[in-house]
């Protein structure tokens, strides 16, 4: 099993006929995603790889009934390209664009959740189910099917991690970058409760950073409520107070908000905590026995 995507889910692509859209639409095609067509508006007839054009979400959801949407629209229209989606009912929606302001997707986040819809980003890598479907820019053959949940603020870390489980022979059921803006769709919480109830998913990874209490929040639920091995790391232990480092989120505000902090308050918590990325299938070795 997998959470959220499977070879099956059928996906449209927002943004299709622009650079980055067209691209990652033909990497994701060759990694087998089920791509059924895309949405560029004034671009209704067109084909791309092969696939239909419409002007509309509503359009294409009316012939081709996705299960998720991935957005490339540039960030001056991205934020009208997620309601488009969010009202035609797609119960997956990935945004990868970044610069989406912080008050427009907080309204958009609060009425999908109403609606049972499932954000993931803005300004993230996307998600994939290895060897099944990747929707978004992860390069995909780093990764292995396999039985480890990765979840992530950081894309590079996550590739990072996940080439240092491929090597180790860890494979992975489902890798999400859930994106490093102060707000986002989908935070570390919300994928453990889906991770916690996938019978395939048996022990998970969780890449944070400075800024924040996600860390804080997840680190509770492992402890009380998870009931998987789960290991960690924070980036950021030399990052200045003040100081963006990277992602928006990515900022020490206060003292809970640094590295050192967090990997403290984690450590008490009997969670362990990688000294560097490349060590975490070492400790999940180690949390499974």
């Amino acid at each position: 099993m997998s959470i959220l995507l499977n070879k099956d889910s059928k996906i449209i692509v927002q943004g299709i006929t622009g650079r980055d859209g067209s691209f990652h639409t033909g990497e994701m095609l060759r990694y087998g995603t089920k791509i059924v067509g895309g949405v560029t508006p004034g671009k209704l007839g067109r084909k791309e790889h092969g696939l239909p054009v419409f002007d509309t979400v509503s359009q294409a959801v009316a012939e081709l009934k996705p299960d998720a949407t991935c957005v490339f629209v540039p960030p001056r229209f991205a934020i009208d390209a997620v309601w488009e989606s969010i009202e035609s009912g797609i119960g997956l929606i990935v945004i990868i664009t970044e610069g989406l302001p912080s008050r427009d997707l907080m309204e958009a986040k609060s009425y999908a959740s109403g609606r049972g819809i499932v954000l993931i980003g803005p300004n993230c890598p996307g998600i994939i189910t290895p060897e099944e479907s990747k929707v978004g820019i992860m390069p995909g053959h780093i990764f292995k099917k396999g039985n480890v949940g990765v979840i992530s603020r950081s894309g590079t870390l996550t590739y990072e991690v996940v080439h240092a489980l491929t090597q180790a022979g860890m494979g992975q059921s489902t890798v999400i970058g859930i994106g490093g803006d102060p707000i986002i769709g989908s935070r570390f919480l919300d994928l453990l409760k889906l991770f916690k109830d996938d019978p395939d998913t048996h022990s998970v990874a969780l890449i944070g950073e400075i800024g924040g209490s996600d860390e804080y929040i997840a680190a509770e639920y492992i402890k009380n409520e998870f009931g998987k091995p789960a290991v960690t790391f924070i980036a950021g232990k030399t990052a200045p107070e003040g100081k963006k480092m990277g992602h928006a989120g990515a900022i020490v505000a206060g003292k809970s908000d640094s590295a050192q902090a967090k990997i403290a308050a984690l450590s008490e918590m009997g969670i362990s905590v990688a000294e560097l990325p490349q060590d975490i299938p070492e400790l999940l070795e180690k949390c499974s026995l």
